[in-house]
């Protein structure tokens, strides 16, 4: 190629390059959809396509539509109410046919504002404690405190729940360095997300009434794929700690940073942000106290503000558990969270969710999927006590506070 030549392709590639068309996209949230907008400039395009996942990775994006040139809004349908979505638009630039993808834009389809009451007619297998619930793939996954981690799958929307193979059944050496009276390889109300791609489960490890716990992680490219990696210790109490290291819960806020709540009794609820390692960074924050007990945090952003549910009150008893569900919220993750009376956590403050009925006693170990389904375990007043699982949708008022 002569020296004019190759200049001519530099610069028309320069060209084409600062000339591609930008695909900017939105998503908002729709009763089991999401409706997407987005805007073409710097150039025409002449073909699009609409892709989807539930994670932010693109690698294993699936395409759900070919749509017009001229189109500049989509709803995709058919969606699980309180998993998150990702998507994408694919668009063929007119001036060269190279295709360029506009950037992941995310949603969470839930029953609405104002949406009816609706616990889910849950059968099968639904003993449980301290559930935690995660959509992967259309199949819900539900995990709870047992040996080596038991665990349940329901592959009819969550539906009819099948058991699964304890995920850590012989347990993990290096436990008995922190926590050497435990025994059975009890493991203690875990917590499954999904972030940057990649499944995490923390988990905690511990015995009844004692400070002396830990935190634990293993994490997994997917759920079925079922190859958990031990990612080791996160975090430790001793008996001269005034908080407790159990209950833990992953939580990513309006930038994308991971963070760690977690607690139960003593001096409350705690909160740490989290590294590249998924590891606690530095500085450690009390985000909720109260006296009578209080663990078990989940945090959810919806709307600008960070809602932190809670467990308050004793567990453990059958019908005698006096457990309730109490929330609060605020706007920065770090606090302060208040209640719908204004009560500030970290003073006794939380406004009651759920605290139980006749037949449902004790109801807590709560968490929730997106910001549209909330699981939780409580005791059966009419089959001698026994934890059953509970699945509901979660509802939202027009002043944005939560509801069944």
């Amino acid at each position: 190629m002569t020296r004019k030549l190759f200049f001519a392709a530099m610069m028309a590639a320069a060209f084409s390059s600062a000339h591609a068309a930008t695909v900017s996209l939105t998503a908002t949230p729709g009763a089991a959809s999401a409706n997407l907008t987005w805007t073409v400039s710097n150039g025409s395009v002449n073909a699009q396509e609409v892709y989807r996942d539930t994670d932010s990775n693109p690698s294993g994006r699936v395409r759900i539509a070919t749509i017009g040139a001229g189109d500049r809004s989509f709803t995709a349908t058919g969606l699980t109410n309180g998993v998150q979505y990702f998507f994408w638009i694919k668009a063929r630039q007119s001036s060269d046919g190279a295709w360029v993808n506009s950037n992941a834009a995310s949603a969470i389809p839930m029953a609405g504002s104002g949406g009816n009451t609706y616990h889910w007619p849950l059968t099968g297998n639904l003993g449980t404690h301290d559930p935690t619930l995660i959509n992967e793939n259309g199949a819900w996954w539900q995990f709870q405190t047992g040996v080596g981690i038991y665990g349940k799958v329901s592959r009819n929307g969550g539906l009819q729940w099948d058991p699964l193979p304890s995920v850590l059944p012989n347990g993990l050496s290096w436990w008995k360095t922190y926590v050497p009276n435990q025994s059975g390889n009890d493991v203690w109300a875990p917590d499954v997300k999904v972030y940057n791609g990649r499944t995490y489960m923390y988990y905690s490890v511990s015995t009844f009434g004692s400070k002396v716990s830990l935190i634990g992680l293993i994490s997994a490219s997917s759920i079925a794929a079922g190859d958990w990696r031990d990612d080791g210790l996160v975090i430790r109490t001793t008996a001269s700690n005034d908080y407790n290291a159990i209950d833990p819960d992953l939580t990513v806020d309006a930038n994308g940073a991971a963070w760690l709540s977690f607690g139960s009794w003593n001096t409350g609820i705690k909160l740490t942000k989290l590294g590249s390692n998924m590891k606690p960074t530095g500085t450690l924050y009390s985000i909720a106290s109260r006296g009578g007990g209080i663990e078990a945090p989940v945090i959810v952003l919806r709307n600008g503000y960070y809602y932190l549910f809670v467990s308050t009150g004793t567990c453990c008893q059958g019908v005698n558990s006096t457990y309730q569900i109490r929330y609060g919220r605020s706007t920065s993750i770090t606090g302060p969270y208040v209640d719908k009376s204004g009560v500030n956590m970290m003073s006794g403050g939380g406004t009651l969710f759920d605290g139980g009925n006749d037949r449902w006693k004790g109801p807590g170990g709560q968490d929730i999927a997106g910001t549209g389904v909330i699981v939780r375990h409580a005791y059966d007043a009419q089959d001698n006590g026994n934890a059953k699982l509970l699945i509901s949708n979660l509802n939202w008022d027009s002043d944005g506070w939560p509801r069944y």
